[in-house]
């Protein structure tokens, strides 16, 4: 594989070294990707950048609160506390946002804050916010884990909930603002009893949109923002719950039936069956 994708274009290498990740199981991402980064070292960055992994946890010392890592809030080998604003390890003259746009990345920390405690009872959140070439544009991130490792019920389960909206916001002349919205969700489920055995379930999803909405004021942004996340989420939990869980469900029906040979023969046989309905 090596020599194969050494030799194509560096272009070409790369939609290879995509395609291939595309089509390996999502368990383990990390540790093929780290195999593939091996392999075409000069596609380290571009690898990185394209590929989703699971979001990695945090902690600001100064705060006191945990924060989630990634792309925007890294500069070097050091990462940007939404929290306190601070880098760790320390970094002198590390990127932050304007001072506008800073306060109003601590307000949508705050309310994202509270909408994780409600839809994830648990979990971490982080929102980052950077300033794009024209003023007032700007770009966000905003990020949500949730990990358990038992049910409510208390039966073992290992499950995992990464969700990564990038949102970039351009003004109009008119009081309104373009929200181009690129989120993804990969979700891990591991479930292990007696009767089952272990049933792993693993993957991930990516939805765009695009939607105009009205501003008046800089804080405007925080509703919008708090919206069209939240229709966002909904949708992707729909599409997975009723799409891929429910299609599992069928292929493994279509495979195997859930009933006995038993059972199968009895409704078979069952009075009436195969009669036809005489017309009057």
């Amino acid at each position: 594989m090596q020599d194969l994708l050494n030799s194509l274009p560096e272009r070409e290498s790369l939609e290879a070294a995509l395609d291939l990740m595309r089509r390996s199981p999502y368990t383990d991402v990390e540790k093929k990707l780290s195999n593939l980064i091996d392999v075409v070292p000069e596609l380290s960055s571009e690898l990185l950048y394209n590929v989703d992994q699971p979001l990695k946890i945090a902690h600001d010392t100064k705060a006191k609160k945990d924060y989630l890592l990634c792309d925007y809030n890294r500069d070097g080998e050091s990462y940007r506390s939404p929290w306190s604003n601070q880098y760790f390890p320390p970094l002198k003259d590390g990127v932050s946002p304007s001072k506008l746009l800073r306060q109003l990345e601590i307000d949508v920390n705050d309310a994202f804050d509270v909408y994780r405690e409600l839809y994830y009872e648990g979990g971490v959140s982080s929102v980052y916010f950077w300033d794009l070439d024209e003023e007032p544009d700007f770009g966000a991130c905003i990020l949500l884990k949730k990990s358990q490792d038992q049910t409510k019920r208390g039966q073992p389960m290992k499950g995992c909930w990464d969700s990564t909206h990038v949102l970039e916001v351009i003004h109009n002349d008119n009081n309104t603002a373009q929200y181009q919205l690129t989120s993804t969700v990969m979700l891990t489920v591991e479930t292990k009893d007696n009767e089952t055995g272990t049933v792993s379930l693993a993957g991930t999803i990516t939805r765009q949109e695009e939607r105009k909405v009205e501003v008046y004021a800089p804080h405007d942004h925080l509703v919008n923002i708090g919206i069209t996340i939240e229709d966002m989420e909904f949708r992707l939990r729909n599409v997975i719950e009723n799409i891929y869980f429910c299609k599992t469900k069928d292929i493994v029906n279509e495979l195997r039936t859930s009933e006995g040979a038993a059972e199968l023969k009895q409704k078979k046989n069952l009075p009436g069956r195969g009669l036809k309905v005489q017309k009057e």
